[in-house]
């Protein structure tokens, strides 16, 4: 591995995690109610606890400000990283640590949000019929239920078959696998108020 190769890497990796860890919910909420978003609701810096707050059309602008955040550290890693391009690792990584970084955000003591949106953002720029399938899944189920993270859960479980399916490298079919596992994790309190019946719904 040559002196690039390393650069390169080091460069994905860190970009990824620094834009991933810019706290778009908490710094919404901040600028214009003073409130620190980590105090109310769930704790989380994600949409659905900026809805809390401010409403719905905020709900829909850090929604898509984090899938936004998502997508592009991919995105740069595909025009500006050369090294492993034929095996799709660098958008891989820039993938995984900007969901890392929106959940650990390094600029709010390691808490963030749950990834959902930056999630789906990534997958979207990996794959975009497969993000945008998603996407949908999550809308529907969402609607249909009123439970925001059961759209969630079930949309990133789909989310490996989906990028299998439209024949995706591995290398993003992995990473789909990871994070369906990872956003499900975040989601493990949510899935606890699911079965006891007691969780909030979207409307």
């Amino acid at each position: 591995m040559d002196i690039k190769m390393i650069v390169e890497l080091v460069a994905v990796i860190l970009g990824a995690y620094i834009i991933g860890s810019i706290p778009t919910g908490y710094i919404v909420v901040k600028l214009f109610t003073g409130q620190d978003i980590r105090t109310i609701g769930s704790g989380s810096t994600g949409a659905t606890n900026v809805k809390r707050v401010m409403g719905k059309k905020w709900f829909f602008i850090v929604l898509l400000l984090d899938a936004f955040k998502g997508a592009l550290p991919v995105i740069l890693s595909y025009l500006f990283a050369a090294s492993f391009k034929e095996i799709g690792l660098l958008p891989v990584l820039a993938a995984i640590f900007v969901i890392l970084g929106h959940s650990k955000s390094i600029f709010l003591g390691f808490t963030g949000g749950k990834s959902v949106a930056s999630g789906v953002g990534t997958l979207l720029a990996l794959n975009w019929q497969a993000g945008l399938l998603i996407a949908l899944i999550w809308a529907v189920v969402t609607w249909f239920s009123r439970y925001v993270s059961l759209g969630s859960i079930v949309a990133l479980a789909l989310a490996p078959l989906l990028m299998w399916f439209l024949n995706s490298p591995i290398a993003y079919v992995i990473y789909a696998f990871i994070a369906a596992v990872y956003v499900i994790y975040l989601h493990r309190e949510n899935i606890k108020r699911l079965i006891a019946g007691n969780e909030n719904k979207v409307r």
